[in-house]
């Protein structure tokens, strides 16, 4: 267990409480990926009061998690609640967002403050000459790099998500044709170089012995119902229908997991779900892959690996600016089908 270093924190030791506000603006993946510094920072610094701020469309997920204290949400920048933050008097800030809004925020509080190596540098070499110098550490871990001078310590106890059980009471029933297990497919993405294509997609799907519960956004809904075309009842599209909470569900009882680089795949890692990663431009180099300290076995990464161009961005684009798209295109459909398959005999596991 973690312990706060005197020469930082001597009011640790006499029992007084420390006030930390945690900076991650967005987006849902990225948070998730904070959650075991949440967890080590309360459970490893005795007695501790911890905030966090993101932005309004992502709070719920910081406020169902309760190792959170006190959440504050912002349209687009912490200027807007700076008066109230203040107002706290922090003893410290964790940012674990790192750009010039929350540097400007950790200015304006004055306290001290703790951030983490964002290796911009290392991802531009990466994503212009293909040259890596990344270091083999998830983000996680380059994340805890943050709350290393608190002393607080990796537990490895992987990701935390918290469903909120009052959008579950109001959940859809799952169609009859799901009854006896399903795949859960998240078909979004934020850029479409990072989305399986619905044609790749759809041959996968046929390929599979149990139906598939499409997730997504509502920006996803009309990729979801040509899937539904070409494949019938062996689909439900949720693409827009459900909470945040409510997708989760699904996937924590599914009995597999295929998903492009986006945030539910993280909310998969946080279930210990058998996750299928399908990877477009951008690269597990980058640090974002799903995240199972203990339970590698149940990731596989599904890349091409053979394109000169890859990756091209470290976040994606509308299209592809070669034109051929063949980091998606050039997938072994019957090689994810076969991972999927082989996923649905292993045992399920609780985190």
């Amino acid at each position: 267990m973690g312990s706060c270093n005197p020469s930082i924190f001597v009011d640790c030791y006499s029992g007084k409480k420390m006030k930390i506000l945690l900076i991650r603006l967005s987006s849902i993946g990225d948070i998730v990926l904070t959650s075991p510094i949440v967890r080590a920072i309360k459970t490893q610094l005795k007695p501790v009061e911890l905030h966090a701020i993101t932005r309004k469309s992502y709070l719920s997920i910081y406020a169902q998690n309760p190792y959170i204290d006190k959440v504050f949400g912002v349209e687009k920048s912490p200027d807007e609640i700076l008066g109230l933050l203040k107002a706290e008097k922090y003893d410290l800030v964790v940012d674990l967002h790192k750009n010039l809004r929350s540097i400007k925020l950790r200015l304006a509080l004055g306290v001290k403050s703790y951030s983490f190596p964002k290796l911009n540098w290392e991802k531009y070499l990466l994503v212009r000459f293909k040259i890596d110098h990344m270091p083999d550490l998830h983000i996680v871990d380059r994340y805890f790099e943050a709350v290393k001078p608190l002393g607080v310590v990796n537990d490895n106890l992987g990701l935390d998500f918290f469903i909120s059980p009052q959008e579950i009471e109001i959940m859809p029933n799952l169609p009859d044709f799901c009854g006896h297990g399903y795949y859960a497919v998240v078909i979004g993405g934020n850029h479409n170089t990072k989305i399986l294509p619905v044609s790749k997609l759809v041959e996968v799907l046929k390929l599979l012995p149990k139906p598939a519960v499409l997730l997504g956004g509502k920006e996803d809904q009309s990729r979801g119902e040509e899937v539904v075309s070409a494949l019938g009842s062996k689909v439900w599209n949720t693409c827009g229908k459900l909470s945040l909470s409510q997708s989760a569900q699904l996937i924590k009882d599914s009995v597999a997991v295929l998903t492009n680089d986006t945030g539910l795949m993280h909310i998969a890692a946080a279930f210990c779900k058998p996750v299928v990663s399908v990877w477009g431009n951008t690269v597990p180099q980058l640090g974002m892959y799903p995240y199972m300290p203990h339970f590698q076995e149940r990731v596989s990464i599904i890349e091409n690996k053979n394109l000169s161009c890859r990756p091209c961005s470290k976040i994606g684009f509308d299209r592809c600016p070669k034109k051929h798209f063949k980091c998606m295109l050039d997938l072994d459909e019957k090689k994810i089908a076969n991972q999927l398959i082989t996923f649905n005999q292993l045992p399920q596991k609780d985190c």
